[in-house]
């Protein structure tokens, strides 16, 4: 398909990329920050502990890829459906997204709730590890089900161009976890000191303050994606259909990837307490750096979307085209300064000089390769998840990373007993192939689609 050439402003450019991502960046960064400050906490206890929360938090992280794949499929009818201001079906969608993610909760839910050790033990056989992490879990379970409402609605705000709205939700609720976290973990200023279970328990009331706010937000302020519950949850079997080709391949996607990302820690938990505390500090800080620039790829689909529904094809490819470009410099730039900064992050933690000299090469691995995930990581949710390629983006996400990194990580860790850095630079071969994968289908066009036009 040819499409007249078109051209799209810097200035409006970047001043869309300002409104938008600036709010989701900072409230990534902060996050991160604040997610760092939690590390630095448990890590005072000792590695055990440290490596304890690391792996109690895996069942966290994939419940929280399965909703973010659930509600990434559904963003992308929210952002086409805004950008014809169609407000009685991004009401419906939500209202599924709500729907589908409690339903998908529940089955987190009811293992981390009654049976803790055994969600630990697939992740790790340390009998040491598993004692310390089972209060965690437990304790944390009920995260599951706030999540499962917050997740879909904060999605909704940010889709319709409303980013500082969660961002301000965020700061506060992250803020008060870290708080509470000092006081329960260390037992300060009167408090009682539960250490890993602290962590859980400040965990948990921050949630809870966070789905309250949520819903004061939407429903008690009248925001302009309220409205009356009939109205979210009268989605009809045609709809939910269309939902479903979407975003079932984008939960798939989410749902490997996190699956994918706990079976590189499972093998780098069988290599020590020290290499996997190694991996979980590296991991914390470059989160740091890649969860901000990885904003782009949400203001992405934000912008590209509500084109592609407007039915302007060929602005949305120039403008996606734009925003990759500009996504590589940032990545390039970020991972430099990574590396340059990576001793001063890792002199925070209380490790032994081998458990340093790990985590310093780790993250010169992270930064030299953050370009190419950059790209990566916006090409798929951004551009094809606005086009509805959700497909073709869990094809090459998926493969990537089972075809290639979990065999080449395991084999490096349990087989050939490589040192965890070098394991670690195996697991980046799924980045290489997956880049010119995507590079070719960008270039493509075949994801430049309108997945609304036929929805009453």
């Amino acid at each position: 398909m040819s499409y007249p050439p078109i051209t799209v402003s810097n200035k409006q450019l970047y001043r869309n990329l300002l409104t938008i991502a600036l709010p989701i960046a900072l409230q990534s960064l902060i996050a991160s920050t604040l997610n760092l400050v939690d590390t630095l906490m448990i890590g005072q206890l000792g590695e055990l502990e440290l490596a304890a929360v690391g792996l109690s938090t895996q069942l966290y992280f994939v419940q929280y890829m399965l909703l973010f794949g659930l509600v990434s499929g559904a963003s992308t009818f929210i952002s086409q459906f805004w950008g014809v201001k169609d407000m009685k079906n991004i009401r419906r969608v939500i209202g599924f997204a709500i729907t589908a993610s409690l339903f998908a909760s529940l089955l987190f839910f009811i293992p981390a709730f009654f049976f803790p050790a055994a969600v630990l033990g697939i992740f790790t056989d340390n009998q040491a590890i598993i004692a310390a992490g089972s209060d965690y879990v437990s304790t944390a379970s009920f995260t599951f089900l706030t999540l499962s409402v917050v997740v879909p609605l904060t999605s909704a705000l940010r889709t319709t161009e409303q980013t500082k709205i969660p961002m301000k939700i965020s700061i506060f609720v992250f803020c008060t976890n870290t708080i509470l976290n000092y006081l329960l973990i260390f037992g300060s200023f009167g408090f009682p000191m539960l250490g890993v279970k602290g962590a859980a328990t400040a965990t948990l009331i921050a949630r809870c303050l966070e789905l309250i706010l949520v819903l004061y937000v939407v429903f008690g302020r009248k925001n302009l994606i309220s409205g009356r519950i009939r109205e979210f949850f009268s989605y009809n079997t045609f709809l939910v259909r269309r939902i479903l080709y979407n975003a079932i391949p984008t939960t798939i996607n989410e749902v490997m990837w996190g699956l994918g990302m706990a079976a590189y820690n499972a093998a780098y938990g069988r290599m020590g307490v020290t290499e996997f505390a190694s991996v979980q500090a590296s991991n914390t800080v470059n989160t740091l750096f890649i969860l901000a620039i990885f904003s782009l790829g949400d203001a992405t689909m934000i912008l590209v979307g509500k084109r592609l529904g407007a039915g302007e094809l060929q602005y949305a490819y120039t403008k996606a085209l734009k925003i990759l470009r500009l996504a590589v410099i940032v990545g390039a730039v970020s991972g430099a300064l990574l590396i340059l900064l990576s001793p001063c992050f890792i002199n925070l933690f209380n490790f032994t000089p081998d458990g340093r000299m790990y985590a310093l090469r780790i993250l010169l691995i992270y930064g030299l390769f953050m370009w190419m995930k950059v790209f990566n990581g916006v090409n798929i949710t951004g551009p094809f998840r606005a086009g509805g390629d959700t497909r073709f983006a869990m094809l090459a996400e998926v493969g990537s990373v089972w075809m290639i990194g979990v065999p080449l990580v395991f084999f490096g860790a349990l087989y050939l007993s490589l040192p965890v850095y070098i394991v670690v630079l195996m697991a980046q071969a799924e980045e290489i192939v997956k880049f010119f994968i995507c590079f070719k289908r960008f270039r493509s066009r075949k994801w430049v689609n309108n997945v609304i036009q036929d929805i009453d």
